[in-house]
């Protein structure tokens, strides 16, 4: 097991702060949007709105559910903001985004979830950006067939909801969602005929045998693409890093992956969810064309 006391050398982050990057700072700032990268966190935040890419998070900042590893505000959310479709749509436009990733997070004060406003979104950045391709990560809607097909009517490019962990650690990492509620989410995506993705946290406790049975899971789902990362408690108040997986594990999980069948599986220490969602989804697209 690695030393968690210091982080080692391949979690170093390079700094980045291109032209881009102010661009992109402004453009959320000024449209009061929430994003991902910032409350979660993401270490790659300076790499993608270097380049000028960003993953929007609508329905506000406040979660009501509190799972432990996340670094997002959790409690009563405020209402939501009805104009944050044209929102997003407008800073798509202007980041002249070609791929677009938009998530979530989870609104169970409402009656629906939030999915009206979630399908709102993707038609309204859909009109305004009629040649940018859709990419969600949504909350799992408690499984409930009825909400979660609002969001399917609305046809993203590429639908992902995240495992987060193994089987066994599923209860006590995640606050409210449930291993197997997860899975009926991603087989229902798959089973509407989108193109289905789901994420994974790793160093949190879980043996190699219990990630390539939840890569089997979800494959047998009709999962297609995978994303494997590094864990990083976020507050000491988090769950705390039981290991620094190493680089070599993490080919060794991608090249699994693949012989699995997935179309693409992006596995390493600093992999996020949207982590080159672009590419991913081109692989994918590549693959359903040669089948």
């Amino acid at each position: 097991m690695s030393n968690t006391e210091r982080k080692p050398e391949w979690l170093k982050i390079k700094l980045e702060t291109g032209e881009n990057y102010p661009k992109v700072k402004k453009i959320v700032e000024l449209n009061k949007l929430h994003t991902i990268c910032s409350s979660g966190k993401c270490p790659n935040i300076g790499q993608c709105w270097s380049i000028g890419t960003a993953t929007f998070m609508i329905s506000g900042d406040v979660c009501t559910r509190s799972c432990k590893f996340c670094a997002t505000k959790t409690g009563r959310p405020l209402p939501l903001d009805e104009q944050e479709p044209q929102k997003i749509a407008e800073s798509v436009r202007l980041m002249k985004l070609k791929h677009c990733v938009i998530t979530s997070v989870d609104r169970d004060d409402l009656p629906d979830k939030s999915a009206h406003h979630w399908a709102k979104t993707i038609e309204e950045v859909r009109a305004t950006n009629p040649n940018t391709t859709i990419e969600v990560l949504t909350p799992d809607f408690d499984g409930n067939e009825e909400l979660l097909n609002i969001v399917f009517a609305a046809k993203p490019d590429v639908f992902g909801h995240n495992m987060e962990t193994v089987r066994r650690l599923s209860d006590q990492t995640r606050s409210r969602a449930k291993y197997d509620v997860s899975l009926k989410v991603l087989s229902l995506s798959a089973k509407a005929g989108l193109i289905t993705k789901t994420g994974i946290m790793v160093g949190l406790g879980e043996s190699e045998e219990e990630v390539v049975e939840l890569m089997r899971d979800v494959r047998a789902c009709g999962v297609r693409l995978l994303t494997i990362g590094q864990y990083l408690q976020p507050t000491k108040s988090h769950i705390p890093v039981v290991e620094y997986v190493t680089p070599e594990q993490f080919a060794k999980y991608r090249q699994i992956g693949m012989d699995m069948g997935f179309d693409n599986v992006e596995s390493g220490p600093l992999v996020r969810s949207s982590y080159m969602a672009e590419k991913t989804f081109i692989d994918s697209k590549i693959k359903l064309q040669g089948r």
